[in-house]
C-alpha cells in the first residue's frame, strides 16, 4: 500500500518585530531621555527643553511661523468668522472669527511614524 505524504508546509520568516521601549508620554520623561542622550544633567536637559519651547512660542508669532527641522512648522492662522449650527437644539449660530495655531507635520516626522 502505497503511503501518501503531508503537503509540505511552507515556513515563513516572520520579521522579529522591533522591541517597544517605554511609551515617553510626560515632561519628566522627555527631560529625562534627553539628559541620557545628550549625557547632560537633567537641570542642563530642563534648560535645553525650555529654551526651544521660548523659541518655538516667539516663533510661531512671527508671521511666517517657525519650521522646526524634521519635525514640522508652527503657524499662527486667522479663522473667518461662519455660521454653524447647535448640534444640541439644531439652532444656526454665528461662530466669530479667531486665530488659532496650527502645526503642519514634517515630511520626515510622517515617513518615521507611519513607517
Amino acid at each position: 500500500m502505497a503511503s501518501k505524504a503531508a503537503p509540505a508546509k511552507k515556513v515563513v520568516a516572520k520579521k522579529a518585530a522591533p522591541k517597544k521601549s517605554s511609551a515617553i508620554t510626560t515632561k519628566s520623561q522627555i527631560l529625562a531621555a534627553l539628559a541620557a542622550t545628550g549625557e547632560i544633567s537633567k537641570k542642563q536637559a530642563t534648560a535645553v527643553y525650555e529654551a526651544l519651547l521660548t523659541i518655538a512660542y516667539v516663533g510661531a508669532k512671527q508671521p511666517k511661523g517657525i519650521v522646526l527641522p524634521g519635525l514640522g512648522k508652527l503657524i499662527k492662522v486667522k479663522r473667518p468668522a461662519r455660521m454653524g449650527r447647535n448640534p444640541a437644539t439644531g439652532a444656526t449660530i454665528k461662530i466669530p472669527a479667531k486665530t488659532v495655531v496650527k502645526f503642519r507635520v514634517a515630511k520626515a516626522a510622517k515617513d518615521m511614524i507611519l513607517k
